[in-house]
């Protein structure tokens, strides 16, 4: 993809990173001047804001928050935790200005489709509006709970919406991206099956579980998907279980740049090495699975996170839903009695052996430990131990922790987002 500026999409920009709903006149092109020909280049840039906006430490924020990753020469996730869960921190302030910039693309593309002829052209771009303003807003909800509820661009200051709201405006998105989607040959292209992944995930946080594993295991059934080696879906773009990534690509000047983060100088790819897996990631994976080496790797006495290889040499692509994730969303959902059959699927398929725990408890608890092993690296745990009430003795955090801050300079410069998330 090409990156294309502003002038396309906005009728305004941003002036300050300190208040992402305040917007002023700019002199881009007007939404209702644009044509169908200018659709190809609507869709690039739509999907370039919303990969790049949210910034690199954005993709990473649930592993920081979610007991991953700790600070390099650092054996404390809590220390990071605590760091980072404060008004003033720039990765929280990063994650919530990233995405309110990039829903105002989303929303102006939507207008914009809105205008456009009745048809399939039509169909698809109101469909990935849909999806991704719904991607954004599970960002948002699950980590801040109140949040602005925008799906029309406004020049008015906004106050926070309940959460339930949101979740409404989520799944109703989302249900219009099935339906107005198709398939894609190409998984850096939302498709309809993407928006079935993305609401089964939606569901589970909202522990309507069955309804979520209806959706997982219509994934399942599809012949095309299948569980793929690590080695194909982190090393090889061309793999039978990514529904959706952001390609994140290093030619089309991406700065989506993930593994400078987590290699350090004298690795052969070279990074900054800020974060390192915590002490328990090392020793998480069992003898024998096949996920491991691609997942985490030592050199010269250092532990990096291994999925994004690239270091200084490049870009990686970002996935957002996959295959793996809908076997465990429907094992999770039929818990011991009907859902360890997809447990041991996808244990087998990652070279392991069956497991067969006795009791719920030790049954959910073998889900979350895969979920970890599956997913670490991918921006999905600290959602899943919120989610499941697991955060606060696995991490160590307080109660109110579970929501993260309304950064401070947002508060300051938007008085109708107060108050403040309790005890910050």
């Amino acid at each position: 993809m090409k990156k294309i500026l502003y002038t396309i999409l906005t009728l305004a920009v941003v002036t300050s990173c300190s208040k992402m709903l305040d917007f002023h006149p700019h002199s881009a092109v007007a939404p209702e001047t644009v044509t169908e020909k200018d659709v190809p280049q609507l869709r690039v840039g739509m999907y370039w804001e919303v990969q790049e906006l949210p910034q690199r430490t954005s993709y990473i924020i649930e592993d920081l928050l979610g007991g991953n990753c700790t600070a390099k020469n650092s054996t404390s996730t809590i220390a990071l935790i605590n760091n980072i869960l404060n008004a003033q921190s720039e990765i929280v302030a990063d994650a919530w200005q990233g995405a309110y910039k990039a829903l105002y693309q989303v929303n102006n593309v939507y207008s914009i489709a809105e205008r456009l002829p009745e048809g399939d052209l039509r169909n698809k771009v109101l469909g990935e509006a849909c999806f991704f303003r719904a991607y954004i807003y599970l960002q948002l909800v699950t980590r801040w709970g109140d949040v602005p509820l925008l799906t029309r661009n406004t020049v008015d200051d906004v106050p926070r919406e309940k959460a339930e709201k949101v979740w409404e405006q989520i799944l109703r998105d989302l249900d219009s991206a099935i339906a107005l989607l198709g398939d894609s040959a190409d998984i850096y292209y939302v498709s309809r099956d993407a928006a079935t992944a993305l609401k089964a995930r939606a569901l589970m946080f909202l522990g309507r579980k069955a309804e979520a594993a209806v959706l997982a295991e219509s994934l399942i059934a599809i012949p095309r998907y299948k569980l793929d080696s690590f080695e194909n879906i982190f090393r090889n773009a061309t793999n039978t279980e990514t529904f959706f990534a952001f390609k994140c690509a290093n030619e089309d000047k991406s700065n989506i740049s993930i593994s400078t983060l987590f290699y350090s100088y004298n690795h052969p790819n070279k990074g900054s090495y800020v974060y390192m897996p915590a002490p328990d990631v090392m020793t998480m994976f069992e003898e024998g699975d096949l996920r491991k080496e691609i997942s985490i790797t030592t050199l010269d006495g250092l532990n990096f996170i291994n999925k994004y290889p690239s270091g200084q040499t490049g870009t990686d692509p970002f996935i957002v839903t996959r295959l793996a994730e809908m076997y465990l969303i429907s094992a999770e959902a039929g818990g011991v009695e009907r859902g360890i059959g997809r447990l041991n699927d996808l244990r087998n398929a990652r070279g392991l052996e069956s497991v067969y725990p006795m009791t719920e408890k030790a049954f959910q608890d073998a889900v979350m430990l895969e979920r970890r092993r599956e997913f670490v690296g991918e921006n999905l745990r600290f959602t899943d131990l919120v989610r499941t009430g697991r955060a606060v003795n696995e991490l160590g955090i307080q109660e109110y922790q579970q929501l993260l801050p309304i950064p401070e300079a947002e508060l300051q410069n938007n008085s109708l987002l107060a108050p403040q998330n309790p005890n910050y």
